[in-house]
């Protein structure tokens, strides 16, 4: 199961930060494959509308090994960024999130 950084700071202080809805990005880590970048936007477009996808950005590490993707969305509230993160951590492809 990967991990996850996100509302690492805890959950008051964080809540308090972010006003709904709003741009936010997720990075998501894992082993560079052909499927890799469908199936993240796969999971993460589960969970929000259809015109909240607003980019996806692809990162290969400097060995060719491992890929992030970072997804920028339309947020409309912590619950559905939490469901978000869980879907992705259930995801063995995943290594991380941030």
């Amino acid at each position: 199961m990967g991990q996850s950084a996100h509302f690492s700071t805890g959950e008051a202080s964080t809540e308090s930060l972010l006003t709904f809805p709003c741009r936010y990005e997720i990075k998501v880590m894992g082993r560079d494959s052909v499927r890799f970048d469908a199936l993240v936007q796969g999971i993460v477009s589960r969970h929000i509308g259809r015109h909240d996808m607003l980019a996806a950005k692809r990162r290969l590490s400097r060995t060719g090994k491992y890929v992030s993707l970072t997804c920028i969305i339309r947020a409309h509230s912590r619950e559905q960024l939490d469901m978000i993160y869980a879907a992705l951590q259930e995801c063995g492809d995943v290594l991380m999130t941030l």
